[in-house]
């Protein structure tokens, strides 16, 4: 007679029902133990395992594969920052939450990261900061970035999964834009840089990027997009004139619009509450294009969570503008490019490099229609 069969630990449980798995990579046995307990409080997750060093959490997930890292960046030995190319390397290629007090005084490691394919940045408190609150924000991004980006495509139509062009009632290509307005949050930095490496400095079109970012970033960021792409690259100060060849950056603190004086753009901020509870929001910057230009603009919705970018991506279509936006397979969150293809209004569907090797065909092709 055979024994029954063990049941199976309750980590491996929710590991076969299909958890997220999630590995811990901090030198603080203290920081471990409460996110371990935080990761556990919810069923959906289960914690793949914890490492002390960024060496131990590589030579880990070589064996246990986790679908979201938490990673400390300032660690003993390599560091966070150095791991980070051969953590996302290894066989799962899991996002990557970087939780650390440097996310805040130390904006260029958090960025850098960012800009090197980490998904996502959250703080870590100082003693007694770990709250309820804190928790729920934690899990809340775990889970999406643990969602695949896939999964989230299946569930919209059969269109909005694959590139496609809008239908043109006039049969004509659309009007040569302007300017090309850049919106993206979780994932965004790593897609933008693909994004600006593929337009090149043949672009001469001025480009608009609002990113999800503190304020205390958005200095670093903008000399880190400069430095990428090799163009000047300001903060959007109200009155700051919208000019070819130069990228103009969301504040942290204010949305960006564009208002037309004649032949000239110039920026307007604006702290107005909006829908999405983003601020800055890429609503208001697309809803402004829509009327500033009169359809002589085109919108790029980066990865992101969330739906900030619909309303105004619908002003910018009404109005003859052209939405183009990141595909599910590239993206890290396909939360607000996937709600802009769901709602039909994207014209394209594809990886940042492709969006910008489509854009640059677009300037060079003959300017067919200009009324």
């Amino acid at each position: 007679m055979t024994s029954p069969a063990r049941p199976l630990p309750v980590t491996a449980r929710r590991a076969a029902a299909g958890a997220i798995r999630v590995m811990i990579v901090d030198d603080s046995l203290t920081v471990r133990t409460i996110f371990k307990r935080m990761v556990e409080s919810d069923p959906t997750l289960v914690v793949a395992g914890t490492a002390s060093s960024a060496e131990r959490g590589i030579a880990q997930l070589a064996t246990e594969p986790a679908d979201v890292v938490l990673l400390d960046l300032e660690m003993p030995g390599m560091g966070g920052l150095d791991a980070l190319p051969a953590i996302l390397a290894t066989p799962a290629r899991p996002k990557v939450l970087v939780v650390s007090s440097l996310t805040v005084d130390g904006a260029e490691h958090s960025l850098a990261a960012l800009q090197m394919g980490a998904a996502d940045t959250l703080l870590k408190p100082r003693p007694g900061g770990f709250t309820e609150d804190y928790r729920a924000q934690l899990l809340g991004k775990i889970r999406a970035l643990g969602t695949p980006a896939t999964d989230v495509a299946s569930e919209a139509p059969e269109a909005a999964r694959r590139s496609f062009a809008r239908p043109d009632a006039t049969g004509l290509p659309p009007r040569r834009p302007e300017v090309v307005a850049i919106g993206a949050s979780t994932g965004g930095i790593h897609a933008l840089g693909l994004l600006l490496g593929a337009l090149g400095p043949r672009c001469e079109l001025p480009l608009l990027i609002t990113q999800h970012l503190p304020p205390s970033f958005v200095p670093v960021f903008a000399r880190q997009v400069e430095n990428a792409c090799g163009r000047p690259a300001d903060i959007a100060a109200e009155g700051t004139e919208v000019r070819p060849g130069r990228i103009l950056i969301a504040p942290g603190h204010s949305h960006m619009l564009v208002r037309r004086s004649g032949d000239r753009l110039t920026a307007r901020l604006s702290t107005e509450p909006v829908p999405s509870g983003c601020l800055p929001s890429v609503d208001p910057m697309l809803a402004s294009l829509a009327q500033a230009c009169d359809g002589r603009a085109l919108g790029v919705i980066l990865s992101g969570m969330g739906r900030d970018g619909v309303l105004g991506a619908q002003e910018l279509v009404n109005s003859g503008g052209t939405v183009y936006v990141q595909d599910a397979d590239s993206s890290a969150v396909w939360g607000m490019p996937g709600a802009i293809a769901k709602a039909g209004l994207a014209s394209l569907i594809a990886s940042p490099g492709k969006i910008g090797e489509t854009i640059m065909a677009r300037l060079a092709a003959p300017l067919a229609r200009q009324s």
